[in-house]
């Protein structure tokens, strides 16, 4: 087993390749005078500038501020993505009820309501909370709601031989085999929340990455505008890396999995 470890380090490394392949080819075109600096600044010039916001403090108060908001918009639309994806799965005539409605409101891409947000919510803080709660919410219902009807039918009646009955049948039986689905939602969803929270925080932001990157444009600060891309793209990372965790420990007795 000690043998392997060197090995599985090298194999964990293997994904950063081609980023930083890339990166140092963009150094490189960039010093060459190819790309010009007003275009595309340097990959040091960038780390030049998160360097500068992160000692005087303002680049971690703009992290807070978008995870906080991010965070919030997933556990209220999450929250209730998962309440009516039980209720749908679990009870047929909720599904009667509600699943149409729901569907149809699917079909309407979330992003086109930000005149409607606005002119419901203003340019505060509720539209963008509901523009995320709103992108979260349809992939953990979808993916709730199969997973609950993917459950096989012959463990829940080998379960009720086994006199398993309501919440006990639920906990032992349903959920378990509806969790790989959950999660698969979890992860979609975590990258919707912050695609729609880059597009939410550039209406009239004044915290957080997007109100950085807008006020960035204003004065063509353009090494802090891709700081706040490349912040962006590495916090979904850092979040799919830890739904990775979460379904890895809460799916570790499926056959395979590490």
């Amino acid at each position: 087993m000690k043998n392997r470890q060197p090995f599985k380090s090298v194999d964990s490394l293997i994904p950063w390749i081609v980023p930083l392949v890339l990166i140092l080819l963009w150094q490189l075109l960039a010093q060459a005078g190819l790309i010009s600096n007003r275009t595309l600044p340097e990959p040091t010039k960038v780390i030049e500038a998160a360097l500068l916001l992160a000692q005087s403090g303002e680049l971690f108060q703009y992290i807070g501020d978008s995870t906080l908001r991010a965070l919030t918009g997933l556990l209220v639309g999450g929250g209730i993505g998962l309440i009516l994806g039980f209720l749908n799965g679990l009870f047929p005539i909720a599904e009667k009820l509600l699943d149409t409605t729901v569907q149809m409101l699917r079909n309407i891409p979330h992003l086109a309501l930000i005149p409607l947000a606005i002119l419901w919510f203003g340019i505060g803080e509720e539209a963008k909370l509901f523009l995320v709660a709103l992108g979260v919410f349809f992939p953990i219902y979808l993916n709730t709601f199969h997973g609950i009807r993917s459950v096989d039918p012959g463990l829940i009646e080998m379960g009720k031989v086994y006199g398993l009955k309501g919440f006990s049948l639920y906990r032992r039986v349903i959920l378990p085999g509806a969790l790989p689905s959950i999660l698969v939602g979890l992860r979609f969803s975590l990258g919707v929340m912050w695609l729609t929270l880059i597009v939410a925080e550039t209406i009239s932001s004044d915290s957080g990455i997007g109100y950085m990157a807008m006020n960035a444009r204003e004065f063509m600060q353009m090494d802090i505008v891709l700081v706040s891309i490349l912040l962006y793209a590495l916090l979904g990372k850092l979040a799919d890396l830890l739904a990775k965790v979460l379904e890895n420990h809460c799916l570790r007795w499926q056959a395979g999995r590490l």
